[in-house]
């Protein structure tokens, strides 16, 4: 017990990445009670897997980062340009990854003379699905360029996401909402999520307090 309120203390003081130092959440605004509530749910989440050794995953919405962490401490920081949600009153509790996404394995060359690594970042996908038990989808897309079209693009998702979310409230009777987010990252930012995740791997989500 004294260790996991150790860990709990820690947390809301102070994490560490990349050996820089800064608040676990910077981004909280101490005087809305909504974002205190949520960042509380999810430090009392995250205090049962920082107490393991296994690595995790932290979705941050407000932050706009997924956070891969160990025992409470930031190991690496993905970006996201954009994300979309729907249901969002179901990301509450700790959900873990059924399977990693699919690899296409490099063929190894007999003739070389040089050692051949099996598999590189470079062999990541950079589109591609992760499934959570319990129900959560998330959907990965790469962005190569932020021109024009991939900002029409962009907008025309996030209203499609809409309207499959207005569609499912107005049914009748209403049809059971999968818990889906859809990330839009950088094709390097992609493939370095895809590299980290592993089987089973946990995720905590950390939504916007008025969701």
């Amino acid at each position: 017990m004294p260790f996991r309120f150790a860990i709990m203390f820690s947390l809301v003081l102070v994490s560490t990445g990349w050996g820089a130092e800064y608040d676990a959440f910077p981004d909280l605004n101490h005087d809305d009670p909504a974002s205190l509530r949520e960042a509380t749910r999810v430090l009392e989440e995250e205090v049962k897997l920082a107490a393991r050794s296994q690595t995790y995953l932290l979705l941050d919405l407000p932050a706009g980062a997924v956070r891969i962490k160990g025992r409470g401490v930031d190991l690496h920081r993905i970006s996201i340009l954009q994300w979309a949600a729907s249901a969002p009153h179901q990301l509450t509790g700790t959900f873990r990854l059924v399977a990693r996404p699919p690899v296409v394995r490099r063929k190894i060359d007999p003739s070389a003379t040089t050692e051949q690594e099996p598999i590189a970042l470079a062999d990541m996908p950079t589109d591609y699905q992760l499934s959570f038990t319990p129900a959560l989808r998330m959907e990965i897309q790469s962005v190569r360029e932020e021109g024009i079209v991939q900002k029409i693009i962009s907008s025309a998702a996030d209203i499609w996401q809409k309207l499959k979310v207005w569609g499912l409230s107005r049914t009748d009777p209403p049809s059971p909402a999968e818990a889906t987010v859809t990330l839009r990252l950088s094709v390097e930012q992609a493939q370095s999520l895809a590299w980290s995740t592993v089987d089973g791997m946990a995720l905590i989500v950390r939504r916007w307090p008025d969701q």
